[in-house]
C-alpha cells in the first residue's frame, strides 16, 4: 500500500520529474512530458467536474474539510468556496498559531501576525510557522503564493511620529 497522497509533496516531485527531464536537453522529450501533465490534469479534471456537478451541495460539504480533496478541487478551479473563505479554513486548521493581517490577489500575498505565545516562554520559531502555514495553504488555497509573516506583537499600521513644529519667525511691523 503506498502513503497516502499529498499535494505540496506531489507537485514538488511532478516539478522534480519535469526538471530532470529538461535538464538532459532533449526539447522534444520535455515538451513531450509537459505536454503529458497538462492531458493528464484536464481529463482528471473533467472528471473532478462532472462528479462535483452531480453531487448536492450538501454532500460535498464534508469533503472540503479533506486537504487533498479540496487542493484538487481548487487546482481544477472547482471549489465551491472563495479563496477568502478557503484561507480562512487552513488558517483554522492550524489551531490559530497566526492572525490574517490581509490578502492581496492580484499578488497572491498572505500577510500574517504570528500570534503571542502562550507564556511558556518557548514560542513556535518564525520559519517552523511559516512552514506549517505554506504547507496547509498549498492543499487549501493555491492561490497564496507568498506568505509574509511579521512577529507576534509587531504593530499592523506603522507608527505615526509626532513631532513639534518647527517655529516661524516671528513678523515685526
Amino acid at each position: 500500500m503506498s502513503a497516502p497522497a499529498d499535494s505540496l509533496r506531489t507537485g514538488l516531485r511532478v516539478e522534480e520529474v519535469l526538471d530532470r527531464l529538461a535538464d538532459t536537453g532533449d526539447r522534444e522529450v520535455c515538451a513531450a512530458a509537459e505536454e503529458l501533465v497538462r492531458v493528464l490534469m484536464d481529463f482528471y479534471g473533467s472528471g473532478l467536474a462532472r462528479i462535483t456537478s452531480r453531487l448536492d451541495p450538501d454532500a460535498l460539504a464534508p469533503l472540503l474539510d479533506d486537504e487533498l480533496v479540496s487542493s484538487l478541487l481548487a487546482l481544477h478551479d472547482l471549489h465551491p468556496e472563495d479563496v477568502r473563505t478557503r484561507i480562512a479554513r487552513a488558517l483554522d486548521s492550524l489551531g490559530d498559531p497566526v492572525e490574517l493581517l490581509g490578502f492581496d490577489e492580484a499578488a497572491g500575498t498572505l500577510r500574517l501576525r504570528a500570534a503571542a505565545s502562550g507564556g511558556c516562554g518557548c514560542g513556535g520559531s518564525g520559519d517552523g510557522v511559516r512552514e506549517a502555514v505554506e504547507a496547509v495553504l498549498a492543499s487549501f488555497a493555491p492561490e497564496v503564493t507568498t506568505v509574509e509573516l511579521e512577529p507576534a506583537g509587531a504593530p499592523s499600521q506603522p507608527l505615526l511620529q509626532i513631532g513639534t513644529r518647527p517655529q516661524a519667525p516671528v513678523r515685526v511691523p
